[in-house]
């Protein structure tokens, strides 16, 4: 942090005197009721400076009056949110991901771009943006991006909706050269898919699970295999390319099940995908017998506040409990969360008490956590949010 007197800048946000120093440890957030007074919403979306109680610079962020995360954080020098900071950090993101031509480009805070989220498949980028200051510079940002990347597309993805927490519409994707895209074949670590970059779920793939759909591959040949959320079928489809007896995929959505079956037939891979509640399939009477030999849990994030934790945690113990009834002895549950709230303490409860309940001895086989294009930044634990066990179940 610097140590320069203070000054009297323009724009400046001040901490209270009791307010936690998470920011001037390094966190780059600052939440509406840290500060002494928010500052006129005339400077919303714009790079304003944060400071201490005792008037010591924290950095330059974005600020957002509207947001409960008044203030993110740019850097710790001043800084102007331009096209020449702008490219600065898009080199940087990209230079530390090597040249990819399938993976995360840019991770939001952790590449120093709050609110920015960048997929790329092969020559198409797909852009995420969930802040106000970000919002305003969008068709720079995708500029720079393709210039940078060498891509031929970007496709906007302004539909999450943590964007109302911004103020931000949502609505469909557009392109930054306004023509409609047209889906194709992508190829992934080996599988071809059809994605929808434009409309499907995230930016069309998680492509945070690409190192787990290898290492759980590596664990399927000969085994019976439950692929339980299977979205577009990748761990099932890896699984049946590494030689599992049989692999049945199951998830509650029609068009996820749909896309998994057409990528199945696209690769020539023998794997069944069933249109179900995970919940209810693993709980039907008439399963109650069937058992597996390697089962995936890939749930959505069931606690998306913090507020929302207890419940969630209910939900993942019941989850893993199921599918360690349904495991034959000495099968393989890969489990995952992908929430941050979700802490690897917490998951690791879930696991004990689910193996207590089931009377099922269990060994954690690997750790697992979001792979190295999803970087987590040291001072701010939001950004890692992936995590999981490979286990063994007696």
């Amino acid at each position: 942090m610097s140590t320069e007197p203070a000054t009297s800048p323009a724009a400046c946000l001040k901490l209270k005197p009791n307010a936690k120093a998470r920011a001037a440890r390094g966190h780059p957030w600052v939440f509406a009721n840290e500060v002494e007074a928010l500052l006129p919403p005339a400077f919303d979306g714009e790079v304003v400076e944060c400071r201490d109680r005792t008037g010591r610079r924290i950095g330059s962020g974005i600020y957002n009056s509207r947001s409960q995360i008044c203030w993110r954080k740019l850097a710790r020098e001043r800084v102007e949110l331009d096209e020449a900071f702008l490219r600065g950090a898009i080199g940087r993101a990209l230079a530390r991901r090597g040249g990819a031509e399938t993976g995360r480009l840019v991770w939001s805070e952790a590449d120093g771009l709050p609110g920015v989220v960048v997929d790329r498949f092969g020559d198409t980028l797909v852009l995420q943006i969930q802040t106000l200051a970000m919002e305003r510079r969008r068709d720079l940002i995708a500029r720079l991006l393709a210039e940078a990347a060498g891509a031929a597309e970007v496709i906007f993805r302004d539909d999450a909706p943590i964007r109302r927490l911004e103020g931000l519409e949502t609505r469909a994707g557009a392109t930054l050269s306004g023509r409609d895209w047209e889906p194709r074949v992508v190829g992934i670590d080996g599988i071809e898919y059809l994605p929808d970059l434009q409309n499907g779920q995230k930016t069309g793939f998680y492509l945070d699970q690409r190192e787990q759909h290898a290492a759980v591959a590596r664990r399927a040949a000969g085994r019976r295999v439950l692929d339980a959320f299977c979205n577009q079928g990748a761990f099932a489809l890896h699984c049946a390319k590494a030689g599992a007896a049989s692999v049945l995929g199951v998830d509650s959505a029609a068009d996820a099940v749909a896309a998994a079956r057409g990528n199945a037939a696209r690769n020539g891979l023998a794997a069944e995908f069933l249109e179900a509640n995970v919940f209810d399939f693993l709980n039907a009477p008439e399963r109650r017998e069937e058992r597996w030999d390697l089962i995936v849990l890939d749930p959505p994030p069931f606690a998306k506040s913090r507020g929302a934790l207890e419940g969630a945690m209910r939900g993942y113990r019941e989850l893993n409990l199921r599918a360690m009834q349904h495991l034959a002895p000495g099968g393989l549950l890969a489990t995952y969360a992908c929430s941050h709230h979700v802490r690897d303490a917490e998951l690791r409860q879930v696991v004990a008490e689910a193996a207590a309940d089931a009377r099922r001895l269990v060994h954690i086989l690997e750790f697992c956590h979001q792979p190295p294009d999803h970087p987590v930044l040291a001072t701010m634990p939001e950004s890692e949010y992936l995590r999981g066990y490979v286990l063994r179940v007696e």
